[in-house]
């Protein structure tokens, strides 16, 4: 670090999986372009996380495949309880990941250190922290040359009403876009309400807001967000999907086959289902995923089995439960499918247990719908790939996302009517069946809805590549922390 360098780039991600990772693609981008220094910057056990689960996008030098180098910072905090999840919990939200949020706190200390050290030999120190991190990166302001930016993993759609709602609606909006809003109820624990609501008034010193989204996604709720007073003033950059995305396009639409080298993005060693994908027909396959924080109650997963089941359409099951705050602590729970179910589906699907490969398994000519949580990652990266999705929502901004998904980008269709009204029943495996067929099969809804992912696919891959507007957005945003 001797040399005086021009501009460093400091990422501080929230401990979380779907945080980590989309600051990690954002650390790869960021460090493709010339001189500029990244630094990730987590505890020790989130940073190994990060790493360990960035299929084929770091080398084991840590460097990317653009081969800039990203460093890694894992910073000691004391140990906090990681307790289980709980699958019968009533509200969703995975609180027994509460313990490690707070252990964020102790990272105040270490990053203020680093940027003092940083600031004194760059010209200018970029801090980009998770929009939940904004308590410890909050020593910044005493640093003349340093500068930072507010990140948001989730949705500009839900962002904005998220604001809107806390600003006491400032503006009015279209009717259609209240019109059977979910409401927040059930998303949250109040533990978490909280820690979101203090780490809010630590981002008003930051210079602008960045978005992992996309104004082809979401340039109306880009638009709104870019009214005062939710502006305050800030400019706001949408540059995602930050995910890599060499993979050609599933549509020919008027052949024009997109390969889009947004990194060179490497197969993960033959995982098994992959191989296994390459011996099914196009877009026959549906994969399964709930995401990291999500875990089933027993009886739940036995209404997906006999509702895969019946549909008779191949399937790939990522099936784990949710992440403990330490993913290395401890035993986690296998989960019990009924008994001989696995040697019945042997021909028909495949159940993966241990981390799925899931960008390229979604890149996959093979798959043709994501039964999905609705993340915010799993929608960008389905988005993406151009796959329509089964929304089917667990907690957080995911109700209000499945919404944007189906009623607003109609790429998919909603397993709930109504979110709110049903969020604790059981979801019973005749209505599985007939998601799975709408989508799957031929006829008129579930035409135009893969119709419109396929279209909306490629006009994202064309929006990430040179000359599209989120590569344009992605220079002007460089351009601009350089000077």
């Amino acid at each position: 670090m001797a040399t005086k360098y021009e501009v460093v780039v400091v990422i501080v991600p929230f401990p979380a999986q779907g945080h980590l990772n989309q600051l990690l693609h954002f650390s790869s981008l960021i460090s493709s372009y010339k001189n500029i220094q990244v630094h990730y910057v987590s505890t020790k056990i989130h940073t190994k996380q990060a790493k360990i689960r960035a299929h084929g996008l770091l080398s084991p030098s840590g460097s990317t495949s653009s081969n800039n180098i990203i460093h890694f910072h894992e910073f000691s905090t004391p140990l906090f309880p990681s307790p289980p999840p709980n699958p019968n919990s009533n509200i969703k939200f995975p609180s027994h990941l509460q313990p490690s949020f707070e252990s964020s706190y102790h990272l105040r200390g270490p990053v203020a250190s680093l940027l003092r050290s940083l600031s004194s030999i760059a010209r200018r120190v970029v801090v980009v922290h998770d929009s939940l991190m904004a308590y410890v990166v909050q020593d910044f302001t005493s640093l003349p040359n340093v500068e930072s930016y507010n990140f948001h993993s989730v949705s500009a759609f839900t962002i904005f009403l998220f604001l809107w709602e806390s600003m006491g609606k400032p503006f009015p909006i279209e009717a259609e876009i209240l019109d059977n809003l979910p409401s927040l109820e059930g998303c949250f624990t109040s533990e978490f309400m909280n820690f979101m609501a203090s780490q809010r008034k630590y981002s008003k010193s930051d210079s602008g807001n960045i978005y992992n989204t996309s104004r082809v996604i979401e340039g109306k709720f880009m638009n709104l967000l870019e009214k005062e007073p939710i502006k305050r003033n800030k400019t706001q950059w949408a540059i995602g999907p930050f995910n890599p995305m060499k993979i050609i396009s599933h549509t020919s639409i008027n052949n024009n086959y997109l390969s889009i080298d947004h990194h060179h993005h490497h197969r993960h060693h033959h995982h098994k289902c992959l191989l296994w994908l390459d011996k099914q027909s196009p877009k026959s396959t549906i994969f399964i995923s709930f995401g990291t924080t999500t875990s089933l109650k027993d009886e739940q997963i036995e209404e997906i089995c006999i509702g895969l089941e019946k549909s008779g359409i191949k399937f790939i099951w990522a099936l784990r439960d949710a992440d403990k705050g330490d993913i290395f602590s401890g035993e986690m729970r296998k989960i019990e499918l009924p008994k001989g179910y696995e040697e019945r589906i042997k021909n028909k699907g495949i159940i993966v247990r241990d981390w799925a490969p899931q960008l390229e398994i979604l890149g996959h000519l093979s798959i043709g719908a994501f039964i999905s949580h609705c993340g915010w990652n799993s929608c960008v990266e389905s988005l993406s790939m151009g796959v329509p999705i089964i929304a089917w929502p667990m907690h957080s901004d995911q109700p209000r996302n499945s919404i944007l998904i189906t009623k607003f980008l109609k790429v998919g269709i909603n397993i709930f009517n109504n979110w709110e009204r049903s969020r604790n029943e059981v979801v019973r495996s005749n209505i599985i069946e007939h998601v799975i067929m709408t989508i799957m099969l031929n006829n008129t809804e579930g035409n135009e809805i893969r119709r419109r992912a396929a279209e909306l696919g490629v006009a994202i891959r064309r929006s990430v590549a040179e000359g599209g507007v989120t590569r344009k957005e992605l220079d002007s945003f460089i351009a601009h922390i350089t000077r």
